[in-house]
């Protein structure tokens, strides 16, 4: 009995376990930011789509992004508001965490998403505008958000965080240097965090492989063939591919999982250089 019961409860929790849920998505305008807006959605979220350039009324260099993605979340049967603040600056994040206070009265879930990795040449040719934008969206920014929504959170009683990272971040190459470090201290932030806001919030991070979405674009495919030609399993993933990552540590099926860095990579941790 008490295990028709259990299975009764998972069946519930796996349609929809982010029901009533508020989510921030950071750099939902494309790719990873997108699926995971659409996916939690289809799961009974109210999500924040955050893309910067778009204005909080939808209008801006990067509406048609962000507004598309909202548009999905809505189909998905999600709630949706536009956000177009940026994740790099200390005002933009206190006025994202506002956003989603203001329209729905609560913030349950975050997704530090947003991130850059710059194309350049050769090292020395990084400026330091460059690099200081760099650690700006893929550290600085994230750090804020959690700091501002992780005291929300820990007034509220719970909450969940995470961070999206990357396996350059522990198998970083020489085409990704400040990208790589910045993602790094993310992998550190997500620990430290954990402990700071335990243990009724719970502080995680996914660290992705390579991924065909909009920053794919300016790989060089070549490189990218050779490199997953020894993944296990011999390819690059797609964004929907990674959403079941997020859905587990937004909902509480993760409710003893913190401080954790979950990788989906395809295998490719064990494959690139350094390992």
């Amino acid at each position: 009995m008490f295990h028709g019961g259990r299975q009764a409860w998972y069946s519930r929790a796996m349609n929809r376990l982010c029901e009533g849920r508020v989510v921030i998505v950071t750099g939902a305008g494309r790719g990873i930011g997108r699926a995971h807006a659409i996916e939690l959605a289809g799961h009974g979220a109210r999500i924040v789509v955050n893309d910067l350039g778009t204005g909080n009324d939808g209008v801006g260099a990067s509406a048609g992004p962000a507004e598309e993605t909202a548009q999905a979340v809505r189909a998905a049967g999600g709630e949706a508001i536009v956000n177009g603040d940026d994740v790099a600056s200390w005002d933009g994040a206190r006025r994202m965490v506002e956003a989603a206070v203001d329209t729905w009265g609560r913030l349950d879930v975050l997704v530090n998403n947003a991130g850059m990795s710059p194309v350049y040449t050769a090292l020395g040719e990084i400026t330091e505008e460059l690099f200081d934008k760099v650690i700006a969206v893929n550290l600085k920014g994230p750090f804020r958000l959690c700091a501002l929504v992780g005291e929300r959170m820990v007034a509220a009683g719970g909450g969940s965080i995470i961070n999206v990272s990357s396996t350059g971040a522990v198998r970083p190459t020489a085409d990704i240097v400040p990208y790589s470090a910045a993602k790094a201290g993310l992998n550190t932030l997500t620990a430290g965090f954990a402990h700071a806001l335990g243990p009724n919030v719970r502080v995680n991070a996914i660290m992705p492989g390579p991924f065909l979405t909009t920053i794919s674009q300016a790989w060089d495919m070549d490189v990218l063939e050779e490199r997953t030609r020894t993944f296990p399993l011999r390819r690059a993933g797609v964004a929907e591919e990674i959403v079941g990552a997020a859905l587990y540590l937004a909902g509480d099926a993760s409710s003893f999982t913190t401080g954790s860095v979950l990788t989906v990579d395809g295998g490719a941790q064990w494959s690139m250089p350094g390992a």
